[in-house]
């Protein structure tokens, strides 16, 4: 019988988010993954957990990956724990999940802080539908093609950010999405934390003078679908009347209806479109 993951949610802050059956687990289980163990044997110890501890990060995410699968197909359980917050968001975690699965090992996450989700709350933006972006990439290309998609992204955006870079990628949203309702969550669950509920033009002000400190959670307002709809109705502006009819007819619509969504893209009547394709 081959052992079980655990992927086990652990603070973002306060240490009192973590849960029993978070903490059962990791006092049960054979071996504990960590991010850090430097970082993690200080969670362990306020808890009183002496469960051995191994290190998996992004450096040794492979080789370190088929030695925990091993381990897992022997018959050990283990848990796998993050700096803080959920292990599989913006770390490697996704990648030993999908060794296991490729072996047929058990995995199961323990439900707990998650900072993408707790600033998305405490936003005060919309939030039935969202778009989590982690970290944005540090190439420069990759960089551009996610904030060019981002730019007709219509859920709110979640963005994590260091405070030594919080700066630069502020302007660059600004350029990328212009100025947008957003907040900037930092320091969430601990004695500091902060909710600025601002916008992108008023971020880059107050951060301009004061420096950044604590990591940041960016939370953006995404676009509205009737400012989509007006750039649309702008970029079908730019044809006359007639080559757009014809951009339809030539797919082989009947004029009649060719009509109707022409003028739903120029925001008008079909009567109107008819008019002035008479008196034209």
């Amino acid at each position: 019988m081959s052992g079980k993951l655990y992927l086990c949610a652990t603070p973002i802050g306060n240490l009192e988010d973590i849960t029993f059956r978070v903490l059962r687990t990791l006092k049960e289980v054979d071996l504990i993954a960590a991010e850090d163990t430097r970082n993690s044997i200080k969670l362990l110890n306020h808890f009183q957990i002496s469960t051995p501890m191994t290190s998996y990060h992004e450096y040794n995410k492979i080789e370190k990956g088929r030695k925990l699968v091993e381990k897992l197909l022997s018959g050990k359980n283990i848990a796998l724990i993050t700096d803080a917050g959920t292990p599989g968001i913006s770390d490697p975690g996704e990648e030993l999940v999908d060794m296991c699965y490729q072996e047929e090992i058990e995995v199961t996450s323990l439900p707990g802080p998650a900072a993408c989700i707790t600033a998305l709350t405490m936003s005060g933006l919309p939030t039935r539908r969202f778009a989590f972006e982690a970290f944005l990439p540090a190439d420069k290309k990759e960089r551009k093609k996610v904030l060019d998609e981002l730019i007709q992204e219509t859920r709110t955006i979640v963005l994590y950010e260091a405070p030594h870079r919080l700066i630069k990628t502020l302007k660059e949203l600004r350029e990328f999405l212009g100025d947008r309702r957003a907040t900037l969550c930092r320091e969430i669950t601990k004695k500091h934390e902060t909710a600025f509920v601002s916008s992108l033009d008023g971020l880059l002000e107050y951060y301009q003078t004061q420096e950044p400190k604590g990591e940041c959670v960016l939370v953006i307002e995404g676009k509205s679908q009737a400012e989509k709809e007006e750039e649309s109705r702008k970029e079908w502006m730019k044809m006359t009347l007639e080559e757009h009819m014809k951009y339809y007819e030539e797919q082989g619509m009947e004029r009649k209806n060719a009509m109707k969504q022409v003028a739903k893209d120029r925001g008008t009547t079909k009567r109107e479109i008819y008019q002035k394709l008479l008196t034209d």
